[in-house]
């Protein structure tokens, strides 16, 4: 089960549960009151009755004042529960009959335990019914991604070839023609969408399946050399520290990828990129010399952009990749001063 999937199921189970159960709980409480009142009437019948021969062993009995309001009406007290009934050719003194509290309260204990019982069976079939009835929910959002996802596929695959194409005209034009600058910037376009369906296959793939462990800065200087190739004029600086990680290595090069891109792309004509691995609190800094970003708040935000160039969706692919991978990541930006993000990868570190 995908984590959309999974996130659906889990919220769906848990309205029709806490719905369910909350109905369940205030039916058992009415009944609670139900059996309580069904105890004071039997307690009250059998006084009633043992009033006239007095041979009952559960039931203590007295004469006491009469007090001619609480004739025939069951009483508690802290004590006991008792009753009170008249006595023949007698104006002075009642029969009183009484159960002790301690009595009382077994009785009730015994109500209260039925009723939890009932209570925690009824729970048992509203989880099954919770559970059936977001599966039956869930279907139909699970065959929506799983048609998204196959579509999503059949156009990876299909762009292959005419990117395929594409490649083997430009080398065939680089052989031919002279004009490299023209024939560089067709190049980092088709290595541009190249990164994007690798971008969107990555986020197809099921990361938390595909753990392994990683050296950082070996992965860091792998991706640089191309970086360096796609953007001659920018200088990018890597430090020696380093990290093992354990985490989906092709999902985490995605992230790098889409910041290494954004800090070239944004940055100034022969600007830098900073790289630092700091080991004491496990996190990568990647700083650029860029004109920075008027709204750092938004970035993360799908089709948000601050200029004509890009999409817009390159910085919320990281951070869908950061949240999959349980990434902390922040930014510090302002117009004039470049930016910096900085990824928190205490979660990923092996110890």
């Amino acid at each position: 089960m995908r984590k959309a999937e999974r996130e659906s199921f889990l919220k769906s189970f848990g309205v029709f549960f806490l719905s369910l159960a909350l109905l369940s709980g205030v039916l058992e409480y009415f009944e609670y009151f139900k059996l309580k009142h069904d105890i004071h009437e039997k307690v009250y019948n059998e006084m009633r009755l043992c009033s006239y021969d007095l041979k009952c062993t559960q039931y203590e009995f007295d004469f006491v004042p009469l007090e001619s309001k609480k004739l025939y009406q069951l009483s508690e007290s802290n004590q006991e529960l008792y009753a009170l009934f008249s006595l023949p050719k007698n104006d002075t003194y009642a029969l009183k009959l009484s159960l002790s509290q301690s009595h009382y309260q077994k009785l009730l204990r015994q109500s209260q335990n039925l009723v939890i019982g009932h209570y925690l069976w009824a729970l048992a079939i509203i989880s099954l019914i919770s559970a059936f009835f977001s599966l039956f929910a869930l279907h139909p959002l699970r065959r929506a991604l799983r048609l998204t996802e196959e579509f999503s596929r059949d156009i990876l695959h299909d762009l292959n070839t005419p990117l395929a194409a594409l490649r083997l005209n430009v080398s065939r034009l680089s052989i031919a023609q002279k004009d490299e600058k023209k024939i560089a910037r067709i190049t980092q376009s088709i290595d541009t969408i190249v990164s994007l369906g690798d971008n969107l296959r990555g986020y197809l793939e099921e990361h938390d399946e595909k753990r392994e462990h990683f050296d950082l800065h070996t992965l860091l200087e792998e991706r640089l050399m191309t970086f360096q190739k796609l953007y001659p004029d920018i200088t990018f600086s890597l430090n020696q520290e380093t990290l093992l990680l354990d985490t989906n290595r092709d999902a985490f090069m995605r992230i790098i990828d889409n910041l290494f891109s954004n800090a070239a792309k944004y940055n100034i004509h022969y600007g830098t990129v900073t790289i630092g691995v700091n080991r004491s609190n496990a996190s990568l800094l990647i700083q650029d010399t860029g004109k920075g970003i008027d709204h750092p708040e938004k970035i993360f935000e799908r089709f948000y952009k601050e200029n004509d160039r890009g999409m817009g969706i390159g910085l919320h692919i990281v951070k869908k990749f950061c949240d999959m991978l349980k990434i902390s990541i922040e930014v510090e930006s302002h117009p004039g001063t470049g930016s910096l993000f900085t990824l928190h990868l205490a979660a990923l570190t092996v110890r």
